[in-house]
């Protein structure tokens, strides 16, 4: 690891427990921040235009992809730096983050180019309401076209934290989100100098947000490129680290597609009211996205410099640690499921889908922490087929068949899909675990 990077945290010796605990608050802070920036949206939106609030719900797929694109590349160079730190090559370090950048913008390019021309296409797939198909093109264009400060800051972003600075990305997402969230009501009704845009407004805010906590971040998280000749190699290793984040995050997109179009046959309340979930769930998962990104150095590195037995207590204390601060969302989501609904929605209709939806979808909290961390430890390890292989279990195998035969019942079954999917993942996920514990750390001897 880098002299920079010691000062900072070290990784190999301590209490994990305590470990976690250093490098979590900073995160949960930032994504707090951002996860009001969410709600706070979605509020505005709401208050403006009930048909608004469903063109979020449909274009929230498309939201989830671009951040699995970016998010997934950051976290192959995390990792990638995080296992080139344990074993002492800080110059390669340094080199897989040189990459970072000339990603970001690669896949900024691709990504605007293509949902540009796709977007009422799309829109049109998800909803039979023109006005609705009208309000997902111009928000999906706008957040899509000029999405170059998510890509860039978020691949900045991790490879800071790679280094253990939690605090510059924290900052940078805090006053991204605090711009958005002023912009917001200024450029929905036109206050003050402002023009009246709508949800375009809503859209430009976004933007404006997450391209100033770019800037925050640039100055520290932009590494030179190397040579051209070392690309290849870098990326190739980078996107065999990265690639279980990035199908673990567009997985969501495809399964949260298939339960919109699943929905769609039953109403447009439907699709907002699970759009309305995955708002407050952006909020309840706090913890759990912390944990997600702060074990994921430290099981790399650990990893690398053969301390097995740091790795299972990683993974066992983040998942004890999830469950038991997840049990504050499934208490919401059971006990004041129509309050959070009405924070968006003062549709009866909304309201009355939403609260069968929540009280279902709560139960599934408490072990979804564990099937959540499964596949992030696969990945840290390099094991991209079993972190990849779950992801696709959840999301392919279970989650949107299941919601299709649940659905065959009725409206309320839908929401079994959630819990049942849960339990299987996790029962499968400690199964895998289990037989990599008896092919490895067993017959391994542990590193002080």
């Amino acid at each position: 690891m880098s002299s920079q990077t010691a000062e900072k945290v070290d990784f190999g010796s301590g209490s994990i427990s305590k470990l976690i605990l250093k490098l979590a608050p900073p995160v949960m802070l930032a994504q707090l921040i951002q996860a009001l920036y969410n709600i706070i949206d979605s509020f505005f939106i709401g208050r403006y235009s009930e048909k608004g609030l469903t063109a979020l719900s449909v274009i929230y797929p498309i939201q989830l992809l671009m951040i699995a694109l970016a998010v997934g590349t950051g976290v192959g160079i995390n990792t990638l730096m995080s296992h080139f730190f344990g074993i002492g090559r800080n110059r390669k370090a340094q080199e897989a983050a040189g990459v970072g950048t000339v990603l970001s913008i690669a896949m900024w390019i691709v990504f605007a180019v293509v949902c540009y021309l796709i977007m009422p296409s799309y829109g049109r797939m998800s909803t039979d309401s023109d006005e609705v198909v009208r309000s997902v093109t111009i928000y999906g264009r706008i957040v899509c076209v000029f999405s170059v400060g998510l890509f860039t800051e978020s691949v900045w972003t991790k490879i800071l934290q790679s280094e253990g600075n939690m605090k510059l990305p924290m900052a940078a997402q805090i006053i991204g989100a605090v711009v958005n969230i002023i912009l917001d009501p200024l450029l929905i009704w036109g206050v003050w100098i402002f023009p009246k845009m709508g949800i375009a407004g809503a859209a430009l805010a976004t933007v404006i947000g997450q391209a100033a906590a770019a800037l925050i971040v640039m100055k520290k998280g932009f590494r030179k490129p190397p040579a051209v000749r070392k690309f290849p190699s870098l990326i190739k290793r980078i996107y065999k680290l990265g690639f279980p984040n990035i199908l673990m995050q567009s997985a969501y997109t495809i399964y949260i597609l298939g339960l919109n179009l699943i929905l769609k046959e039953f109403s447009d309340q439907a699709v907002t009211a699970l759009g309305l979930y995955y708002k407050w769930q952006t909020f309840f998962f706090i913890p759990l996205g912390a944990l997600q990104t702060c074990i994921v150095p430290v099981i790399s590195f650990n990893y690398a410099s053969g301390r097995y037995v740091r790795c299972k207590k990683t993974l066992i204390d983040s998942v004890l640690m999830g469950m038991a601060l997840m049990f504050i969302g499934t208490l919401s989501f059971e006990i004041i499921p129509s309050q959070l609904l009405s924070v968006f929605s003062g549709d009866p209709l909304v309201i009355k889908i939403g609260t069968v939806a929540f009280r279902w979808i709560g139960a599934s909290f408490i072990p979804m922490s564990a099937s959540l961390i499964f596949p992030v430890f696969f990945q840290a390890i390099g094991y991209s087929l079993r972190s990849s292989l779950l992801t696709i279990v959840r999301t392919v195998v279970l989650f949107v068949p299941l919601a299709w035969l649940f659905s065959r019942a009725g409206l309320d079954y839908f929401w079994i899909t959630y819990p049942v999917t849960e339990i299987i993942t996790t029962a499968i996920g400690f199964v895998m675990y289990k037989h990599f514990e008896n092919e490895n750390i067993k017959t391994k001897a542990e590193i002080s």
